[in-house]
């Protein structure tokens, strides 16, 4: 929406843009045009989406190392330079780039290499931060149950969708999916009676959101940054399945710089759905996940407290609209 800043300017009223994913998303967006400069966009032939050309590393972007070009925000895996997505979200930053203050959805801590590179560019930028099933979750155990939950947009073909209900249902670990009615394209009539039987009192399908309830002890999520910074938040170790946009860049921080998740292959299938649960729930590295999570939580907290970073972030926010507001009067 960074359109609004021209309108802001023709009638002289103070603006700050909010950029609500992630403030490693927004870093790479801001590389669309570097990118096409270096020619890495678009991509020459359909070949490198199935030549490993999307696996290539990229080495000069501060705070970003170790990523690949299949990590970008995905609107940069096009053939096509017209591209609407590609174009719109690199015409939106550099619109964004004019603004005088910045409110990114994420704390200093967190993403504090990413903060820094986009200092370099934004002048300021601050931080803002069906009821039955409690019943059911209230008789699990204290971090025993996966919550599946994948978003608003994300569309599952109904063989996706299937290695995603056998894997859970075969790695035996109870779990509460939130399954929205148009989830997958064909329908929930993919969700047979024979799951259904399988999972009986340990599996729930619903569409309430309680990543926050005791009982829960793993996400398994497409890395919406919503999704992930509730989940820090409150101290849930993922298993990553990013779809589009921003998540694969979210899914590369999540699993690679903060360790606190695991990345399941695009092409899913249910024996690796299966394992990651297994090892999210029982195994070692989930709970090396766990403590890890718990140590970015603790910060998240400390962070929005009286003299923590979003809370100071917050307190120059309003001291900046009062001396805007003051600025406007005649």
């Amino acid at each position: 929406m960074s359109f609004t800043l021209e309108v802001a300017r023709e009638f002289r009223i103070p603006e700050i843009l909010f950029f609500t994913p992630s403030a490693c998303g927004m870093l790479g967006y801001l590389q669309y045009e570097e990118l096409r400069e270096r020619g890495y966009f678009p991509l020459t032939d359909d070949s490198c989406f199935s030549n490993g050309y999307l696996d290539t590393e990229l080495d000069w972007i501060p705070a970003m190392k170790g990523i690949r070009l299949k990590d970008f925000p995905s609107f940069v895996q096009s053939t096509n330079p017209g591209d609407i997505m590609f174009n719109y979200n690199l015409k939106s930053l550099q619109n964004a780039l004019r603004t005088s203050s910045l409110i990114l959805n994420s704390f200093e801590d967190l993403e504090k290499e990413v903060f820094d590179a986009i200092r370099i560019k934004f002048p300021t930028f601050l931080w803002k931060q069906d009821m039955g099933c409690i019943d059911w979750l209230d008789k699990k155990k204290p971090g025993s149950v996966v919550y599946v939950n994948y978003g608003n947009l994300v569309i599952l073909t109904p063989g996706q969708l299937r290695e995603f209900v056998w894997g859970l249902a075969n790695s035996k670990h109870p779990f509460l999916w939130v399954i929205r009615p148009n989830l997958v394209n064909g329908g929930t009539q993919v969700i047979y009676h024979d799951f259904l039987d399988e999972i009986k009192d340990r599996g729930l399908l619903l569409d309430c959101w309680f990543l926050s309830h005791a009982s829960i002890g793993g996400f398994l999520t497409h890395s919406g940054w919503n999704s992930t910074l509730e989940s820090n938040c409150e101290g849930v170790p993922m298993v990553c399945w990013p779809f589009f946009g921003e998540q694969p860049t979210n899914c590369l921080y999540i699993c690679t710089k903060w360790e606190i998740g695991m990345e399941i292959d695009n092409n899913v299938k249910r024996d690796e759905v299966e394992g990651l649960v297994r090892e999210l729930m029982e195994g070692s590295k989930g709970k090396e996940m766990k403590e890890k999570i718990m140590e970015w939580k603790d910060k998240a907290e400390r962070a929005t407290k009286p003299g923590g970073t979003s809370y100071n972030n917050f307190k120059l926010l309003v001291n900046h609209l009062r001396g805007e507001s003051r600025a406007q009067k005649p």
